[in-house]
């Protein structure tokens, strides 16, 4: 029966790696292998999850005295997270069935290059994800994760002209962080003397020496640059403005996130033990500042799908505070809205892939009056839109309560730092305001408003491109009005947290009660709307100004324009204008800076040999001096 553990991580990796080199016309057979695959793969995470404790170990080689074991074990945590990722799979891939017709935009294209690679890049990911939670050896988890690492590159190239690009930039600094992710796990293999991460958790390596803390700064670089926090986020943007929207819901979106965020609980929970100070307060001050910068560069983006990437940067910074609070009901509100997060920021990247498929077109100020048009797409979008926002009673109202409670109980805590809670609990709450602020902008601008002369033939989404849509909509709701569900069948058990150990909740929050009482209120709106309507006989004119008529679209106010003043304040106007020159991009300044050195050491190859002699003799003089110390 353990067996079952090597058959969910092989299998996808095995159909991936054979689909990838289906030629163009064997679309139809890419697809029917990605979708059984799929099916496959949920159906084992869900007999995982369910028979919980299996155990799959078999040497492969040794070096040394090291022994390199092929070591998977199903914990609840990882068994759980693995079930939702391959239920993402599944929706993107039904998601995906259909053909797509190319955008307008030179930025929008949803045009699918290679069959093949895309969905040989789906099976791959799931196979590695699926190796990446089952891992009970910290090499074979690093091998898994290099693993989607290269199946992320390939997807996002499946994207515009401009992917490769953003394949590259993704690539680079993934692949940076992954090598500082083996240099940490060397590190704490020469504290622990093992690579198991069974062994390891049963006594976390305490932070109170530099060796310690260096590997502990290098495995959360890696886990955050996966999830997309700050500093390290800025690969995620670029690619949601060139990729598809469905790749951009199911890595980005979701499964990096699940694995960024899974990786992070592992490091702060169980191979580490965090003794120091300083680091509980660099891991909520990375928290707080992506919640509130991620959300400001949002509120100005006019570009549907780059909006919503750097929502699902601010979205990080909720996980990341929860788990830097140590408390139980900060971190089990973190790993409840890194679930959340995954579902209805999915949602919102697949409504955004239908409106741009219909429209052709992902630029806000182009778009507007679709609710008419794609009554399906705007419900599910909007109560994702509601959901991201915090909104009750859907479910990301649910755990950024839990992060608000655990910001509050850290009151209570002896950790450093925890006199800073009113900073991390105002960056919180003040970061849900700025994004339902900015998904208003998001509704207007797209479903409401005025339909543009061009966008009169647009038409709903095909129903493999709803269902998926509407799936994860229902799930948002009922992860809010039944949040106790997901949080004691997955959550608590997923953390060790049952009977007196499960967080007890500072506030009341009465989900069935208050949806009730909501959603009367609604009833009763829209009842006297309709009656205030019926009772009142209106007349339709043309919109006119002093007697002449005038055009629509001169008439029509796009909603890019709400937030544009913040642009242009006086303490903000510089600070944009600096990410736009991407003064705050890692990989644009380490481009600089390579360019640069690449100059110099042009300048020095000059080819004159006087030059050459006289490098030479500084370099055997600097040798003299260091090595034989003549001097």
């Amino acid at each position: 029966m353990d067996n079952i553990l090597l058959i969910a991580v092989l299998l996808p990796l095995a159909a991936g790696f054979v689909t990838l080199f289906f030629p163009r016309r064997l679309e139809l057979p890419a697809k029917v292998v990605a979708l059984v695959v799929s099916v496959i793969s949920l159906g084992l995470a869900i007999r995982i999850f369910r028979l919980g404790g299996l155990v799959y170990e078999r040497p492969l080689f040794e070096i040394a005295d090291v022994t390199f074991n092929l070591s998977l074990m199903s914990g609840p945590l990882g068994a759980f997270i693995l079930m939702f990722a391959c239920g993402m799979g599944l929706l993107i891939t039904i998601y995906s069935l259909g053909k797509t017709r190319p955008s307008a935009d030179a930025v929008g294209t949803e045009t699918v290059r290679i069959p093949g690679i895309y969905f040989g890049s789906i099976c791959l990911v799931l196979g590695g994800a699926a190796g990446i939670l089952l891992a009970d050896n910290l090499l074979l988890l690093l091998v898994c994760w290099e693993i989607v690492t290269a199946a992320l590159y390939l997807l996002i190239t499946t994207g515009h002209r401009q992917a490769n690009f953003a394949a590259t930039k993704s690539f680079a600094m993934i692949g940076a962080s992954d090598a500082a992710l083996l240099l940490g796990i060397m590190l704490l293999w020469s504290i622990c003397s093992s690579l198991s991460i069974g062994e390891i958790s049963k006594a976390p390596v305490a932070t109170d020496s530099g060796v310690s803390i260096i590997a502990f700064v290098l495995l959360l670089a890696a886990a955050t640059t996966k999830a997309g926090a700050l500093p390290f986020h800025t690969w995620l943007p670029t690619a949601g403005q060139a990729a598809p929207a469905s790749v951009m819901a199911f890595l980005p979106a979701a499964i990096d996130k699940l694995l960024g965020i899974y990786l992070l609980v592992l490091v702060a929970r169980y191979l580490f033990s965090i003794e120091s100070g300083a680091l509980s307060i660099v891991l909520a001050g990375i928290g707080s500042a992506t919640i509130i910068i991620a959300v400001m560069m949002a509120m100005v983006q006019h570009n549907f799908k780059k909006l919503l990437s750097y929502h699902a940067v601010s979205q990080v910074g909720y996980m990341v505070l929860g788990i830097a609070t140590g408390t139980a009901v900060g971190i089990a509100g973190a790993v409840f809205h890194m679930l959340n997060n995954a579902i209805y920021k999915s949602c919102l990247f697949l409504c955004a892939g239908s409106v741009e498929e219909a429209t052709g077109t992902g630029e806000l100020d182009k778009l507007g009056g679709l609710g008419s048009k794609m009554c399906i797409t705007f419900g599910a979008c909007l109560v994702a839109a509601l959901s991201i926002s915090g909104v009750p009673p859907f479910n990301g109202f649910a755990s950024k309560w839990m992060v608000y409670q655990g910001v509050i109980s850290m009151k209570d805590t002896m950790q450093a730092g925890s006199d800073l809670w009113p900073l991390w609990l105002t960056a919180a709450v003040f970061g849900s305001a700025l994004t339902l602020a900015s998904f208003v902008k998001v509704i207007h601008s797209v479903f409401l408003g005025r339909l543009p002369d061009g966008l009169g033939g647009a038409r709903e989404a095909r129903a493999w491109r709803l269902v998926p849509c509407v799936v994860l909509a229902l799930v948002c709701v009922f992860f809010g009005v039944a949040y106790r569900v997901p949080l004691g069948f997955f959550i608590y058990p997923g953390l060790g947290m049952t009977g007196s150990d499960a967080p007890q909740f500072l506030g009341v929050w009465e989900s069935q009660a208050a949806s009730v009482l909501l959603l009367t209120g609604v009833v009763l709106g829209l009842i006297l709307l309709v009656a205030g309507l019926a009772a009142t006989k209106a007349r339709e004119v043309p919109t006119w100004t002093c007697g002449e008529i005038q055009p629509n679209e001169q008439m029509r106010v796009p909603g890019t324009d709400f937030y544009k003043t913040i642009s242009s304040m006086g303490g903000l106007r510089g600070l944009y204008k600096s990410a736009g020159k991407g003064l705050f991009d890692f990989y644009d300044q380490g481009s600089r800076i390579g360019l640069a050195f690449t100059e110099f050491l042009r300048w020095l190859h000059c080819g004159v040999l006087p030059v050459y002699l006289s490098w030479v003799t500084v370099g055997l003089v600097m040798i003299l001096y260091v090595v034989c110390k003549i001097w």
